[in-house]
Formats: structure tokens, sequence, C-alpha cells
């Protein structure tokens, strides 16, 4: 079975992609692509906590929403 909705790859995901996550808005979608585009993709979920504005906690309310590529982070 698969979940209802899938979850937001923060590698490939759009600005309004990443604003639909419950606790993203405007500046920190921005700041993921923004660190996207300067490092590269994110390897693990983990590296969140490299953008400014995110902590364990707040990567840890969204880790069921977010996703870094074709592998679940289970």
């Amino acid at each position: 079975a698969f979940p209802v909705f899938a979850a937001v790859n923060l590698n490939t995901a759009t600005q309004s992609e990443l604003e639909s996550v419950k606790g993203l808005g405007p500046t920190k979608a921005k700041a993921i692509i923004m660190y996207r585009e300067k490092n590269g993709s994110f390897k693990r979920l983990e590296d969140l906590g490299n953008v400014k504005g995110f902590g364990k906690a707040t990567i840890n309310k969204m880790k069921d929403e977010l996703s870094v590529g074709a592998e679940p982070d289970k």
C-alpha cells in the first residue's frame, strides 16, 4: 500500500511544492532552494539542519512529509 500523498523531494521540489509542507513558508522554502543551488543535492534529510532556520525539532516534525530521493528515508 502506498501513502495517499507523496513526500516532497527536497532536491527537486519547486518553491510552491515546498510551501505545501506544513511548517514551510515562503522564507524557508526559498532557503532550501538557495542551499540546494549553492551546495548541490541533499544527501539525507538531516542535511536540512545546515539550512538557516532548521533545527532538529523542525526536521523531526516534517520528516514524514519530506524526502531526498527515490529511497524512502525510514
